[in-house]
């Protein structure tokens, strides 16, 4: 009980998410979909235009950038993660509520050039719930991307950038090696996050404080013993 009034609490700050939280009708995709894209326009001034398109010397398309971000976000809090299934399958019973829905090519093709834009939208959310914080925690977590045993084998990320392809790492929690990414992030008292980033497994998690030390200032950040260092401590606070 306490738990459900906390969450109320935190979100009751921003007025539109009361409507996205409470009703009962937020059961489909397509329902989703329109109450995201919403919110996407109320924290897209000057990021867009009156389209809902970036700015950019191009055919105006039917289906809006500001379109792609939110049918993506729907998909997320669908826990769609394949392209395929939302395109072949999912959407096929709302072509005709959607009618400039464009093909699965397209999106996967735009989705990575809106994804700017969606990251700016998140920036203003997180805020827009939680402005005026003091107080952060930052940690990392374990993202596997095969077992240890095929590590040396995996291709992935190494045939363009080295310094982005996933590594061997050890975490401290489950006291075990892996092999993949790590992923920092720092987030308020209230659970918001408002940065993130993803590493070579093998990154110290010092490296990430190096990165956010000049937008977090005159604040209080908590971690655990992996971001422990008095040299680090002593420039950071």
């Amino acid at each position: 009980m306490y738990k459900k009034l906390r969450i109320s609490l935190i979100f009751s700050k921003l007025v539109v998410f009361k409507l996205l939280i409470l009703n009962h009708r937020m059961h489909n995709l397509y329902t989703k979909f329109v109450k995201i894209l919403g919110i996407c326009k109320q924290f897209s001034n000057n990021l867009v235009n009156d389209q809902g398109n970036i700015p950019r010397r191009v055919p105006v398309p039917k289906f809006s950038d500001l379109e792609i971000v939110a049918l993506s976000l729907a998909a997320e809090a669908e826990s769609i993660d394949s392209e395929k299934w939302l395109f072949e399958y999912k959407l096929e019973e709302y072509r005709d509520r959607i009618p400039n829905l464009i093909s699965r090519r397209q999106f996967n093709d735009r989705r990575k050039k809106t994804a700017g834009l969606c990251e700016e939208i998140r920036k203003r959310l997180a805020c827009k719930i939680d402005s005026g914080e003091d107080f952060f925690i930052v940690d990392s977590k374990p993202i596997e991307v095969c077992r240890v045993a095929r590590g040396k084998r995996c291709r992935m990320g190494q045939t363009v950038d080295f310094s982005q392809a996933p590594d061997f790492g050890f975490c401290a929690l489950q006291n075990t090696y892996y092999f993949g990414y790590k992923l920092h992030a720092i987030c308020g008292m209230r659970g918001v996050i408002h940065s993130y980033d993803l590493s070579k497994a093998s990154v110290h998690n010092l490296n990430y404080m190096k990165d956010v030390k000049f937008a977090y200032h005159d604040c209080s950040i908590y971690g655990d013993k992996g971001y422990i260092g008095a040299d680090i401590q002593l420039d950071l606070f």
